[in-house]
């Protein structure tokens, strides 16, 4: 982990793909909650003896893990690292204004057109939008006077 800026904890890492023929990094900041979860595990014998943030077996046991999860809190999605990335990349980035372009680099894309496919207008995406729109043009209107 290191800090941005603005002092705030990030996640910086070369992408691990098999298929890349060169070095894709990706930058996540965290939001405050991830920050609070990887300083639980920072003294971890697992985390410092491999030198990862979390002491993750490996994929296949960590989605074992989140369907024991899914199972004990009555979940009736599948749930996986890919939903979880997929969820981090249009509900709780996206929907909450994220641009694609900065939601691309998270995901260490290197083409916008990948990132695209993750995306989605969502109902909660259009209605937010669009009480925007209203709460703008109505302080716009505040603005104009009219003279009779």
């Amino acid at each position: 982990m290191l800090k941005d800026m603005h002092g705030n904890l990030c996640i910086s890492k070369v992408r691990q793909k098999t298929h890349r023929t060169r070095e894709v990094k990706f930058f996540v900041p965290l939001l405050p909650f991830a920050a609070t979860i990887l300083e639980k595990y920072k003294a971890h014998k697992e985390c410092l003896y491999k030198g990862v943030l979390l002491p993750v077996k490996s994929n296949q046991v960590y989605n074992r893990r989140l369907k024991q999860l899914a199972t004990l809190l009555k979940i009736e999605k599948k749930l996986t690292t890919h939903v979880a990335r997929h969820t981090f990349a249009t509900t709780i980035t996206q929907d909450n204004g994220v641009s694609l372009e900065a939601i691309s680099e998270m995901l260490g894309h290197t083409q916008i057109k990948t990132t695209q496919i993750y995306s989605k207008t969502t109902l909660r995406k259009v209605t937010g939008e669009m009480d925007e729109l209203k709460q703008k043009l109505a302080e716009d209107n505040s603005k104009i006077t009219v003279s009779v």
